[in-house]
Formats: C-alpha cells, sequence, structure tokens
C-alpha cells in the first residue's frame, strides 16, 4: 500500500526564528562579500587560500540556511481568544 502525501511535508518555524536566520544570511553574505575584496590586499598564496575557504564556507553556510527557509513555513501565531 502506498500513500501519495500532496500536503505540505515541511515544517514550521516561529516568524522571529524565521527572522533571525534571514538576518545571519544577510550578515554571512556581507562578509563573504567583504572578505573576497580583501583577497587583493593579501599577499601570500597560503593566506590567500584561507581567504578563499573562508569565503566559500560563509556562501555555503547561507545557501544551506536558505534552503532551510525554502522548506520551512512561518507558525502562525495563537489566537489571543481562546475559541
Amino acid at each position: 500500500m502506498t500513500i501519495s502525501c500532496t500536503a505540505y511535508d515541511g515544517f514550521e518555524i516561529s516568524p522571529r526564528f524565521r527572522q533571525s536566520i534571514e538576518e545571519r544570511i544577510a550578515r554571512l553574505e556581507r562578509d563573504a562579500a567583504w572578505d573576497e575584496a580583501q583577497v587583493a590586499h593579501l599577499v601570500d598564496g597560503d593566506h590567500i587560500r584561507r581567504q578563499m575557504r573562508l569565503i566559500a564556507m560563509q556562501r555555503a553556510e547561507a545557501l544551506r540556511m536558505r534552503l532551510f527557509l525554502d522548506k520551512a513555513r512561518a507558525r502562525l501565531p495563537r489566537p489571543l481568544i481562546e475559541l
């Protein structure tokens, strides 16, 4: 017996948590852009490699968080009045 579920299969997160993740993504992308601009000022090859690895990790983490947000939806707030 196979069950086909076309309903939403993701998960819910609070709007505040979603906002904090979005802020973290923006900070990671901003830091990656700044770090990439600093590569032009570096001389040592090992330092350049480490800097490029740092940039790649920042962008990978931002992408991972974006994919997380794509699977999540914001939880609706609880009603103030009990029904």
